[in-house]
């Protein structure tokens, strides 16, 4: 674990921090701004946040990771949900970072909700870029099509790692991962109902690949309930990409809400480390 200087600014560091049987490739960009932890997409890596990070630009102070098994981080016994909850406050434990700001992109956000839920004074928002959504598949026939899926992306699965999309295991791992966030996307009704902190949603638009019908549509429209029960969820935007190009194509909209959480945190958060 790195050791910090809390009483001088934080320098930027890239390196390996250590959690459970693995180790989390991170990077930290240092400064005196907000503190901003970016959580990534089921399978993805931390590439993906590079156009958000200059977007927002050196005001803030920006910590990305490679979950387990993805990117550059090392494999894992435990690719379960509450491992990457760990991972969470592992790599903000090992940077010194006491409170910050949450930015997930679907799987991601859902992480981001869950872990501010459970550490609200620590958590100063979340934006979440198209999730988490209370839907989920639960029946065995729907979880048999998801593997269906993976069984039809298996010989595809080496290229999407090179391009940051899946992870360095196996395709019945993959299900697993997804089976879980889908029964955890089913269950996130109570924890939208009572969200103690502001949670912002870039909400984007159709369907992503993989996606049939209007199913991602009808994911988004079933948060509608908890907006109008909760006052600190709201729509920070709403963008033409879909689900999949939404970090690439629509970059500036989700550093806009971005800037605009950070800036209603009180002013002894803007510094937050």
């Amino acid at each position: 674990m790195t050791n910090i200087d809390k009483s001088s600014t934080p320098s930027s560091w890239t390196g390996m921090v250590p959690v459970d049987d693995t180790a989390l490739a991170v990077t930290d960009t240092g400064g005196p701004g907000i503190p901003v932890i970016y959580l990534n997409g089921s399978y993805a890596s931390r590439r993906h946040w590079k156009r958000v990070i200059a977007d927002l630009g050196p005001g803030y102070r920006h910590i990305s990771f490679d979950e387990r098994a993805r990117g550059r981080s090392k494999l894992s016994a435990d690719y379960s949900f509450e491992a990457c909850l760990r991972d969470i406050d592992a790599v903000l434990a090992a940077r010194g970072v006491d409170r910050a700001l949450l930015v997930g992109w679907s799987y991601g956000a859902l992480l981001g909700v869950h872990w501010a839920n459970r550490n609200p004074d620590r958590a100063l928002g979340v934006v979440g870029v198209d999730g988490p959504y209370p839907v989920g598949w639960t029946t065995e026939a729907e979880h048999e099509e998801i593997r269906g899926v993976f069984r039809r992306m298996r010989l595809m699965l080496p290229l999407a790692r090179r391009l940051g999309l899946a992870a360095r295991f196996s395709g019945e791992q993959h299900v697993e991962v997804a089976i879980e966030a889908h029964l955890l996307h089913a269950a996130l009704g109570p924890v939208l109902e009572n969200m103690p902190v502001p949670v912002r949603y870039v909400v984007a638009s159709g369907e992503a690949l993989g996606s049939r019908d209007d199913l991602q549509e009808q994911m988004r429209k079933a948060v509608d309930p908890f907006l109008a029960h909760n006052p600190n969820l709201e729509i920070g935007a709403k963008v033409t990409s879909n689900h999949g190009s939404i970090l690439r194509k629509d970059s500036p909209a989700v550093a806009a809400v971005v800037r605009e959480l950070a800036a209603s945190a009180r002013p002894e958060d803007r510094s937050a480390r």
